[in-house]
């Protein structure tokens, strides 16, 4: 059985818990700029899958960026006060439909990432392996912050005009970026979905980035928490009837759930 050593004391701590093991790497982070998987499993006594499995977990908390092998430190964004807010709701939620959606992307080469902090939140959340072989097209700004700091990132950065409060890029030049490309996979959130008004979103240019994502992949990937689940918003994104699977939470209403199944969508309640 692997030890586990107290970096202050040196010291066997085999009942380290995960936020003391998570700490210590915060430390070192503190100390240098990257560290990698290899050293800690050395340094600790701990198992590479724990140290990955703690490495995933301070990255969703934004404490850290992962990169192959291992982790830097968490970059500074200057995010705006409607961003952050999103990004800070159901944050336990987001973290269970991000894990869940990642396993349906093993097959994908390419893969359409829409706006939103849950889509974002997918990204931070794929695997070593799935960075390395996976092309990302994104027009949010957390995402291409996010594979930029993958080794050997695929990465189509979409840019055009820049809305802050969305952290992504929209307008006729992302949109005609768009057109001439195609994934086999679009990852999608939005502000409302229901049986009746389809995806929806407040804002019309990024609704229209949106439509343009789910017309140009082959398969549609809505990720979206309970409290989406129902709502009509102020502008249609695409009908139900354009979205392959839907990715919640179990405090998702039950009976749209339901009518969700009957256009034929695929549910996956985590």
């Amino acid at each position: 059985m692997n030890t586990t050593l107290n970096p202050e004391t040196g010291e066997d701590d085999t009942r380290a818990t995960p936020q003391v093991r998570r700490q210590w790497i915060l430390d070192r982070l503190d100390e240098t700029d990257f560290v990698t998987i290899k050293d800690l499993s050395a340094e600790f006594g701990l198992t590479e899958m724990s140290l990955r499995r703690d490495l995933n977990s301070l990255a969703e908390e934004g404490l850290i960026t992962r990169v192959r092998g291992g982790a830097t430190r968490a970059r500074t964004q200057h995010a705006p006060r409607r961003y952050l807010d999103l990004q800070q709701r159901h944050v336990q939620e987001k973290t269970r439909i991000a894990r869940a959606a990642v396993q349906l992307l093993d097959s994908a080469r390419t893969a359409f990432f829409y706006s939103g902090s849950t889509v974002a939140r997918v990204a931070d959340a794929l695997s070593e392996e799935q960075q390395a072989t996976l092309t990302v097209v994104t027009p949010s700004l957390p995402v291409i912050n996010t594979v930029s700091g993958w080794a050997d990132a695929h990465l189509v950065a979409v840019g055009g005009l820049y809305l802050p409060s969305y952290m992504a890029f929209v307008g006729p030049q992302a949109v005609e970026s768009l057109r001439t490309i195609s994934a086999d996979v679009a990852i999608v959130g939005c502000d409302g979905l229901s049986a009746a008004e389809g995806l929806t979103t407040p804002h019309q240019l990024v609704a229209e980035i949106g439509t343009v994502l789910i017309e140009r992949a082959r398969q549609t990937i809505v990720v979206a928490d309970s409290s989406k689940i129902g709502r009509r918003g102020f502008t249609a994104i695409a009908p139900t009837t354009a979205v392959d699977v839907l990715v919640t939470d179990s405090a998702a209403d039950p009976e749209e759930l339901d009518a969700l199944r009957d256009s034929g969508m695929q549910v996956h309640v985590v």
